[in-house]
Formats: C-alpha cells, structure tokens, sequence
C-alpha cells in the first residue's frame, strides 16, 4: 500500500498542485503510521538504497522532518531534502550547490537544525531544506560536481549555454546532471512559492542578489544581515537557479552569498535572523534562543 501511495505522490506536470501536495503528506502520513507499527514490533525500518527507482520517485526515509531522497550524485551518494510543516505556504532552502563553498550547506543546516527546536515558525507553511545539493564536489572540495560540471549553469533555463572552452563545463544540456534533475524533482513536488540559494563569494561582494519577482524579498533579508540588495552579482550566470526559478518561473528567488572568509557559525550569527525572516517572508524577527 505504501508503494501505491508514494507512486501517486510522484510529481505529473498535468497535476495541480493542490492536489499534488495533498497526495504527498498523505504518503508522508502513511509512511509515519507504517513506522510506528513496525517500532511497535520492535523492528527497526530497512536500510534505504541509493539507487533511484525507475520512475525517480522521492523515497521517503523519515518522518518529524520528513527526509525524502530526491536523487543521487555522479557518485551515487544520496541527495536528501528534509520537509518540515505542512502548510501552504511552501519554502525552499538549497545549499552546498558549489562544493568549495561549504559555508553554504552548513548555514542550510542550521536553518534545518533551527527549525526542529522551533515548531512555531513552522505554522501554515512547509519548509524543504536541500542542504547539500553537490555532495561530491563537498567531499572533495570542489565547485563542481564528479564530472566537472558547474552546477549552478547547469538549470534548464532559457538562457543556458555551454561553457567556454578551459572553463567549466555547463552539462551536455540543460539538466544533464543528476544532481540538478534531483532539484528540478524538489521543485517539482513541493511547488515552493519562494526560494532561497546560499553560496560564497569574495567579501566586497557578498550580497542579498535576487531574480525574478524577489526583490522586496531581498530588501527583508538586508534589513537583517545589513548585505547589499543586487539583480546580478557583476557577471553573467546562464544556466543557474535564478535564471530558471526566479526569471523563466517567476518564483521569487534569493541567491544569498556569504563571505566567504567567515567560517560557517559567523556567516550562520550574521544571517540567521535573515533566514527565519525570509522563511516567514515578513518583518524580522529575532531568533529565539536555543
């Protein structure tokens, strides 16, 4: 039964998203209600494979936040989001995007450890959190993922392009990578109304940069972190998140670059409260203490 209900969880572009939404907390719910029998037993759940179904399915792994793997990496190591809430209001966090940047995936973290304290920010809303979309290129620290692709120029937007020749690769094509479809699949099944990407960059430009309808989303973050609100950050990005969510989608999209001589727990001091209040995308307010 289980399987039945996941596989009617899958994303189907002719769904609606309401009803897309509906079906998958009804998985997550039956998921919850198998475990609880299956502890009741006292058995603990299987192990979960890495290998992807044949319909790329999300697998649910656990309940209270609701992990689900999304996909896999190059390397087949698991790309997991964690679901917190369940309300309409649909949030997503996505980190580690650039494997030298692990300031990014940290902060992503703490947002998620964050919110498992702190139930109340959580009301009427879901909030996804990718912490690590680039779990390859963060073991071995590199910007790209284990077959050299950038991943932020590899989204299906319309204005990706190759890369230059003795740059990095931007994929074969649009969403050639695994790691990338992983994210597409995300977006796809929780349909968020808002997302936010947190990089790295040199200090003098870090910066809250915004695409698509996100700019006043910018401004909510800035009144916290005191970064700069900027529509590019000086170059051309073809290919990247915001091109295809924030530009071609039409989801407010923030890509949050930290300096990056900060280590993870002062990037997470200076934009925690920034965080919380783009999560509520409303006025700031002071993280609660631990």
């Amino acid at each position: 039964m289980l399987s039945r209900v996941r596989a009617l969880a899958a994303p189907r572009p002719h769904l609606r998203h309401h009803t897309a939404l509906m079906l998958w907390r009804l998985a997550g719910l039956v998921c919850l209600i198998g475990m609880s029998l299956s502890l009741c037993a006292g058995c603990l759940s299987p192990a979960v494979s890495t290998e992807l179904t044949a319909s790329d399915a999300p697998t649910v792994i656990t309940t209270e936040p609701r992990t689900l793997r999304v996909g896999q990496s190059a390397n087949a190591t698991p790309i997991v989001m964690d679901v917190f809430g369940t309300g309409d209001d649909t949030v997503l966090v996505l980190g580690g995007v650039h494997g030298d940047e692990p300031t990014g995936a940290a902060v992503a973290r703490q947002v998620a450890a964050y919110l498992k304290q702190h139930h109340a920010q959580l009301v009427g809303r879901t909030v996804a959190i990718i912490a690590e979309v680039n779990p390859d290129g963060l073991q071995a620290g590199t910007r790209a993922n284990a077959r050299g692709v950038d991943l932020n120029r590899n989204y299906p937007s319309s204005d990706w392009r190759r890369g230059k020749r003795g740059r990095l690769s931007h994929g074969t094509g649009p969403a050639s990578e695994p790691e990338t479809r992983a994210v597409v699949r995300a977006i796809e099944l929780i349909q968020p109304k808002r997302i936010i990407d947190i990089h790295s960059i040199k200090r003098g430009h870090h910066c809250n940069n915004y695409d698509g309808p996100g700019a006043a989303l910018a401004a909510v973050l800035a009144e916290c972190n005191g970064y700069a609100v900027e529509p590019s950050i000086g170059y051309a990005t073809p290919g990247c998140v915001g091109s295809w969510t924030g530009i071609d989608l039409r989801i407010p999209t923030i890509t949050l670059e930290l300096p990056r001589d900060l280590d993870a727990m002062a990037c997470w001091q200076e934009n925690g409260t920034a965080l919380l209040a783009f999560v509520q995308a409303g006025p700031p307010t002071t993280l609660a203490a631990k």
